[in-house]
């Protein structure tokens, strides 16, 4: 006999369950795609191309809740970096005169592993060790700068290479942060090669959710510009984009005409869209076509109106009841 589902647990849904209110998708820390909430983003390139003050700049504006590349950061968030190659003051120095363009912005979001080195993820005390410093600063983004300096594993034995992977998501999982990972490629890559450029990339394609590959257009001096390739799990692929760096400001910038395509969930969905399409329809509808009626109202994107049902419910301005949803009435 089936179970009745008011007897099953709150974590176990019917299909039906499921999809008459789906769970609204977390928005990407950097949008559109580049770093989902929890994701693992790969950036990869050939040796001193400038990935370390790439992924430097990235983290900078993360804490600092800027916008960077053209790509859209929505909140400050909080990271934690951990780099391998350069001495801490050395390191340090470097940060500093990326600051002076943001000013304090990212002062107390942003903070350094000044023990990383000498680490191993695949190491039980190595994987603690980084991912109490994750805890420490309630880190919602971990750099790891480079991966090969945190592992002692063959990369191009692919059962390594998947121990190793394993490592990266248990940090993952256990912090509830996103990764960012600087990672070496192959030698003598194809132009059409991005995932798979990476070294032991037949593992790395099962746990990576964005890959960044670096390349140099330009020789240096004069200052480099840089031809950055994506591949998103979750979001449309973008152009090439091309940079120029600052020599000064130590900060890539785009050059002109290179600027990814913006995400689709641009336009704010106000409290306003969600009770008039409900006002419209004699105060009572299903999730799905709630969700329908404050896409077509607004322009929006399905992810859009699915939070701004869920901020509606949470702040009393509609309810929800056997399967509809409806404006509250006088002293409900």
């Amino acid at each position: 006999m089936p179970t009745p589902p008011e007897s099953l647990p709150p974590s176990v849904l019917s299909l039906g369950q499921l999809l008459e209110k789906p769970p609204a998708p977390a928005p990407a820390l950097v949008e559109p795609g580049l770093l989902p909430t929890q994701g693992i983003l790969f950036v990869g390139g050939e040796p001193k191309v400038g990935k370390s003050l790439l992924v430097a700049n990235l983290a900078l504006a993360l804490a600092a809740g800027e916008d960077c590349w053209g790509f859209t950061i929505p909140a400050p968030r909080r990271v934690l970096l951990c780099q391998f190659e350069l001495p801490l003051m050395q390191f340090a120095s470097r940060l500093a005169q990326m600051r002076s363009r943001l000013g304090t912005r990212a002062d107390h979001r942003l903070f350094i592993d000044t023990r990383a080195a000498g680490h191993l993820l695949t190491a039980p005390q190595g994987l603690g060790h980084f991912l109490s410093a994750a805890q420490a600063a309630a880190a919602e983004v971990v750099v790891l700068d480079p991966l090969y300096s945190a592992h002692d594993q063959d990369e191009n034995d692919t059962r390594a290479m998947a121990a190793l992977c394993q490592a990266l998501l248990r940090l993952r999982d256990a912090s509830r942060a996103a990764l960012v990972v600087i990672h070496h490629v192959r030698k003598s890559i194809r132009r059409e090669e991005i995932g798979s450029a990476f070294r032991g990339s037949s593992a790395l394609h099962a746990v990576g959710d964005s890959y960044l590959l670096v390349t140099c257009t330009s020789p240096s001096p004069p200052p480099p510009t840089l031809e950055l390739r994506f591949q998103f799990r979750y979001a449309t692929p973008l152009p090439p984009l091309s940079l120029k760096l600052d020599p000064q400001s130590l900060w890539f910038s785009t050059t002109a005409g290179s600027v990814p395509a913006p995400s689709p969930d641009r336009r704010k969905v106000e409290n306003g869209d969600v009770t008039e399409a409900l006002a419209q329809h004699a105060g009572s509808l299903r999730y799905n076509q709630l969700r329908q009626e404050i896409m077509q109202r607004a322009q929006c994107s399905k992810r859009t109106a699915q939070l701004a049902i869920s901020q509606a419910s949470q702040k009393g301005l509609i309810l929800q009841s056997h399967g509809q949803y409806r404006l509250p009435t006088h002293g409900t």
